[in-house]
């Protein structure tokens, strides 16, 4: 009872400090509600070390303002009932329809010119942004804060698995939710507007940023934590049957391994495992070092390799290939030709002209399928203002019914309207 006894009073008086720091810097409190942030002037360095340690002000970044805490606000909102800023439901996705609506409307009133909304609805918007981004902060704080607590002082293996599979899922929904932050459609939504474009997508992009590395960190410690659980469990089970071992047979003396000719099979040894690594591009403070290190890699040196002369039986057989592959070039332009002066003849009307059937017209001997593939090959090689001009239209069908492979059995080439 003197346990509990402690822990109720320690909770009364840390709750009794917080809730006195709330009344005694109402006025600071309100006026960081209203406007964008805190004013720090009325402020010593004492209070606003209590204020950031009680959590009712943060601080989104090491040299940005000070700001309400997503929850002091909400709190102040039901108070107040401000219905322009309570949260019904707080999920990511109405925090997003809301900064949408927001955008929408404080882009309307920039096209009015109506200036006196502009400052409102551009408060809103970053108060709006900074509650997503510090909903994001406080669910990773908490992850942490449960590494340290309820992860870290579990004794039981399947306890300690419930609390990692806990912990991963609260990672999957955090994930999930920094999913629905589509950049592209916000930058489609602020268009050319300055201030809108540095408020969610540059500093929005680079806040996101920092969420996931903090929660690749995050999954790391989650690793870190049980594989050392589980190597501590693996030296206590062997104490533990090594001393069930020695109780039921008092009597047992170690043999002198170290005579033996065949070594038991528990001191065998696998060679250690070479882990695998690469640079983390994402970390800018260690550009340096990476930097550095690519200097310092040594210079490859190329041998030349002794090429003997070829003799004329192999240029001979060289120049015949290039020749029919000259030839294979000439025919398939020459039927390039004749769709351009068939769709000429028709008055301008494009028809389809079977690159097979062109074959057996012209009685060529090229196999059906090099001459597909060089009509292929010659119409992906066109400039992209010939290549506008025509239209390559395939005749395939899949490989199977199990199989998406599309085989091309013709092509026919039609001039484009």
């Amino acid at each position: 009872m003197s346990e509990e006894h402690t822990l109720e009073s320690r909770l009364m008086a840390t709750g009794t400090e917080r809730l006195s720091l709330l009344g005694r810097y109402a006025d600071v409190l309100m006026q960081g509600y209203s406007r964008d942030e805190v004013p720090l002037e009325p402020l010593t360095d004492g209070a606003l070390r209590k204020l950031l340690a009680a959590r009712i002000l943060w601080r989104p970044d090491e040299h940005g303002a000070v700001k309400l805490t997503p929850k002091v606000r909400e709190l102040i909102a039901e108070m107040l009932a401000d219905e322009t800023r309570r949260h019904v439901n707080a999920d990511v996705g109405e925090t997003l329809e809301q900064i949408r609506n927001l955008v929408q409307s404080y882009r309307e009133a920039v096209n009015r010119g109506e200036h006196y909304q502009q400052g409102p609805l551009m408060l809103r918007l970053r108060q709006e942004v900074d509650d997503l981004n510090g909903r994001f902060a406080d669910a990773i704080d908490s992850l942490w804060q449960r590494l340290n607590s309820d992860f870290g002082f579990v004794s039981r293996l399947n306890d300690k698995i419930r609390e990692n599979d806990r912990a991963q899922k609260q990672i999957v929904r955090l994930l999930d939710g920094m999913a629905l932050i589509d950049f592209e459609e916000l930058i489609e939504l602020v268009g050319s507007d300055g201030s809108l474009r540095k408020l969610l997508i540059s500093q929005l992009q680079q806040q996101l940023s920092l969420h996931y590395t903090n929660l690749r960190e995050v999954q790391g410690r989650l690793i870190e934590l049980m594989a050392r659980f589980r190597q501590q469990q693996q030296q206590s089970r062997l104490v533990a049957g090594m001393a069930a071992f020695l109780r039921e047979h008092p009597g047992f003396v170690p043999g002198n391994y170290t005579r033996r000719s065949e070594v038991p099979e528990l001191f065998n040894r696998a060679s250690p495992l070479q882990a695998a690594g690469s640079v983390a591009l994402d970390h800018h403070h260690d550009s340096d070092t990476i930097a550095s290190l690519l200097h310092a890699l040594p210079v490859a040196v190329h041998r030349p390799e002794i090429v003997e002369a070829a003799g004329p039986a192999q240029v001979e057989e060289q120049s015949l290939v290039e020749a029919r592959q000259q030839a294979l070039k000439q025919d398939v332009e020459r039927f390039y030709l004749d769709v351009v002066d068939r769709g000429a003849a028709q008055g301008g009307i494009p028809g389809d002209v079977s690159a097979l059937e062109y074959l057996a017209d012209s009685a060529l001997e090229w196999d059906q399928e090099i001459w597909l593939f060089q009509v292929i090959a010659e119409y992906q090689g066109l400039p992209r203002e010939e290549q506008r001009a025509f239209r390559l239209i395939p005749e395939e069908s899949p490989a199977g019914p199990f199989n998406d492979v599309q085989l091309i059995h013709d092509v026919s080439l039609v001039l484009a309207v």
